[in-house]
């Protein structure tokens, strides 16, 4: 018995101290990491730090059950990686990386299996002694004598970070896409001969097309003096080093940033543009400033990738636009086609109808079917398969319609060129005196059925008189009987056949999906992470494996015993697709829980960034948030199927996205809170500072209700303060509406934004602003414009004329 009772305290000892080691291994650590201690995807608090907390290593979410493993900088709030290992692999849940003496760095599965490794060790070098995370940003693995065996920056993906370079031979790989890190189409490469080149990829097969970008190093006639290295410095300059020790930059010297005060990166976007960008190094500053573009390489990609094959940055079949900024591009399909990935807009266009030269359309009547469709300001450089010259513009159009492998057509100059599908390189151009025709089909009629069906077609009719010669020979009463059934079976299939096409009027659309109330319970965590609340209802923060992360509004108890309306109106929600406005998912409606699924933003809410704590957001960032609203507003009054009236435009209702761009939510719910008026304490909608006057009057309210609260929420972007603020300095300040107008009628418009140099150095367009505002803030709701005049004005496409006094100014003149 003594022999079992020796031990006892020993083994109670290792008991205790167990958990204290497992914690050690899965803890953050900052300094060395050695040998045999690993990291598990899933457990976010264990990380290998740099010593100045610049950097992280570990691994990053990307869905419910799946990992990259990445570095990426720690302090920021939003996750902008510098290199990653697995994005063609990623992570399952519980998979673990190891650092080992023999191979390095392994990444393995909960089964084992081998995903990623840092490669094997040579003979010739000696064993792994330990690794670091670096304040360069550069993981090492290193030997006993601290040199490095393996490292990072030897293996870029997508980014280079301030004293990385690449030898010949080496490039940066495209992801592909912003939340995708799979390999993208886009390379950049420095070549054998010395030239640093942009170019796209055939993924299958790695072939590389032609050049859009080179930097012109390659030196044929004296190799001494080509590129070796493309180096991005300490001091933030990107450039090629030639052999004879000379510098081609890529970016201009004044580009730099200070190091001690800016993150700086060059990274490959995944439409495949070379960006230089920076960002305040500032925890309290990073909340409201995003990453700055300075530089990026080439100025127009949608122009600039011209090759004979390959698809251009947005896909076949596309139109490639660039946004305000020129530093990212817009990709949208033309009409008549639609995405092959719907939530990837850089996946091409495939179209809604058959092109071709099957028997059913043969090459002579193509008119019946088809007609041609000008799009101005658009060109598909490089289908071309035919070019016709000298001819006019309706002959162009018309050998396109009658040429069944003709897609779309480009006339100019006497030429026509006719293209075949698929079409590449799309791109808005806006080259004077060409004109673009597209093939679309005659209201998108089927193959099979190009006209309206007759009643009975021909086979039909043949059936119907073999039955009835049949009955016309039996009985009087059997033929009644087989008749009246036959007539009701033709009647009732045809009745089909007709109204078959017609939408389900029960049912809310196809693109939404619907929630179990149990799923969204979970994927709440039981509604715990609560998001905001609205005059609907609260809503909550959630993950579901299919949609990722979710905003979950609850709908208060008033739409309970609404199952027709309810259903209705979020088949309008659901219907409305605009890039302004935040996507509704699905939506639950299970006894009496009503519930609405959007999709989640990460960057919170204008309130937010336009109010918090540290530094205001740039000026330009400013205008495109307003940009943004105005046209998700117009879209919501005027290009719906169904007007929508918002009812309650605020600051805690426009989300930004992961580019900040404007996004409004709670669009609709207004008509859903009148499904039920009796339940609510107040026909008014809105928010105190924010209510147009129309709603304490007796009649209607209409659009203009919506214009009102833009107008309010448009000096609040412009000047970054809330409407209402009892604590500013000086009585004549706390309303804004009054101390804007005050201050425009005294032309002293730059006591707005003090301190914003961006905005004093564009104070013409702070007063165009302004007025603009004004105009819709005027109390006559006849008198204010629509939102659609307003983004007009705001984009300055109709001049700004000086607005009338608003009648609720009239106090402070």
């Amino acid at each position: 018995m003594a022999n079992f009772l020796l031990p006892y305290p020993i083994v109670f000892l290792l008991l205790l101290l167990l958990p204290y080691f497992i914690v050690i291994n899965a803890q953050t650590i900052i300094g060395n990491i050695s040998l045999g201690l690993s990291l598990t995807a899933g457990n976010s608090s264990a990380l290998w730090l740099s010593p100045s907390e610049d950097f992280a290593f570990g691994f990053h979410k990307l869905d419910v059950d799946n990992f990259l493993l990445a570095i990426w900088y720690y302090k920021l709030p939003q996750f902008t990686s510098v290199w990653y290992a697995n994005g063609d692999n990623p992570a399952p849940r519980n998979s673990k990386l190891e650092l080992t003496a023999d191979r390095g760095l392994i990444l393995k599965d909960g089964d084992d299996q081998e995903l990623w490794s840092s490669g094997n060790i040579s003979t010739s070098t000696a064993a792994v002694a330990y690794a670091v995370m670096n304040d360069t940003g550069n993981f090492q693995v290193l030997d006993g004598n601290s040199n490095p065996i393996w490292e990072s920056f030897k293996y870029p993906t997508d980014t280079l970070l301030p004293t990385q370079f690449i030898e010949i031979g080496g490039m940066l790989s495209s992801r592909k896409s912003q939340t995708n890190f799979s390999r993208g189409r886009f390379q950049f490469r420095l070549l054998e001969d010395g030239n640093a080149v942009l170019n796209p990829i055939n993924l299958l097969g790695n072939y590389t097309y032609d050049a859009y970008y080179a930097s012109g190093t390659n030196d044929v006639a004296n190799l001494s003096n080509s590129g070796f290295r493309v180096i991005f410095d300490r001091s933030g300059y990107l450039y090629v080093l030639r052999r004879d020790g000379s510098q081609s930059f890529i970016t201009k010297p004044e580009d730099a940033r200070s190091t001690s005060l800016y993150y700086q990166r060059v990274s490959l976007n995944f439409d495949g543009v070379l960006t230089l960008s920076s960002q305040y190094k500032d925890p309290s500053a990073a909340i409201i400033q995003t990453w700055r573009t300075i530089r990026f390489e080439p100025e127009n990609i949608c122009l600039a990738i011209h090759g004979e094959r390959g698809t251009g940055p947005c896909g076949y079949n596309s139109i490639c636009s660039l946004q305000s900024d020129r530093s990212r591009t817009n990709c949208k399909c033309p009409e008549g086609y639609s995405l092959f990935d719907p939530n990837d807009a850089y996946s091409g266009c495939r179209s809604n109808f058959l092109v071709g030269c099957d028997s059913t359309f043969g090459q002579s009547n193509q008119e019946e079917y088809y007609f041609m469709k000008e799009i101005p300001s658009t060109n598909w450089p490089t289908s071309d398969y035919e070019v016709i010259s000298p001819t006019t513009s309706e002959s162009c159009k018309s050998s396109c319609l009658h040429d069944c492998l003709c897609g779309a057509a480009i006339f100019g100059g006497e030429r026509c060129w006719k293209k075949k599908l698929p079409l590449s390189n799309g791109r808005e151009d806006g080259e004077p005196g060409t004109i673009a025709f597209l093939k679309l089909r005659v209201n998108n009629s089927s193959p099979q059925s190009p006209r309206p069906p007759a009643l009975l077609n021909a086979k039909d009719q043949g059936t119907l008189v073999i039955v009835l010669s049949v009955l016309l020979g039996s009985s009087m009463f059997v033929n009644f009987i087989f008749v009246g059934g036959i007539s009701m079976s033709f009647f009732i299939y045809y009745k089909k056949k007709l109204v078959g096409t017609r939408p389900n009027e029960s049912s809310i659309g196809s693109n939404l999906r619907i929630f179990s109330y149990k799923e969204l319970t979970e994927a709440t965590d039981g509604f715990k992470e609560e998001l905001g609340r609205g005059s609907c209802g609260i809503v909550y923060g959630g993950e579901t494996k299919s949609s990722g992360l979710i905003a979950v509004k609850m709908l208060d108890r008033v739409f309970e015993d609404n199952d027709k309306e309810f259903k209705a109106e979020v088949s309008v929600i659901g219907q409305t697709h605009h890039k302004n406005l935040v996507r509704l998912v699905g939506y639950c409606e299970e006894k009496q829980h009503r519930l609405l699924v959007y999709e989640c933003l990460r960057n919170g809410t204008l309130a937010t960034f336009l109010f918090g704590d540290s530094l205001r957001p740039s000026w330009n960032q400013r205008i495109q948030i307003a940009y943004g609203i105005a046209r998700g507003l117009a879209y919501l009054h005027e290009e719906c199927s169904t007007q929508i009236i918002h009812c309650d435009i605020k600051p805690q209702n426009i989300l930004l996205d992961e580019y900040y761009n404007a996004r409004i939510s709670d669009f609709g719910l207004a008509k859903l809170l009148l499904i039920n008026q009796s339940h609510t304490k107040t026909n008014i909608r809105g928010t105190k500072g924010y209510v147009a006057p129309d709603w304490f009057r007796a009649a209607p309210v209409s659009v203009k209700v919506d214009v009102y609260s833009f107008g309010v929420v448009l000096l609040e972007i412009v000047c970054c303060r809330r409407n209402v603020d009892m604590e500013v300095d000086g009585v004549e300040k706390r309303i804004l509406t009054d101390w804007v107008y005050a201050c425009y009628l005294d032309g002293k418009l730059d006591a707005l934004v003090e301190y914003d140099m961006e905005a004093m150095s564009e104070i013409k367009m702070v007063e165009k602003f302004v007025m603009v505002a004004i105009w819709c803030l005027q109390e006559d709701p006849h008198i204010r414009p629509t939102m659609k005049k307003v983004m007009l004005m705001l984009e300055g496409i109709v001049q700004v004329s000086v607005p009338p006094t608003p009648f609720s100014f009239s106090s402070t003149n």
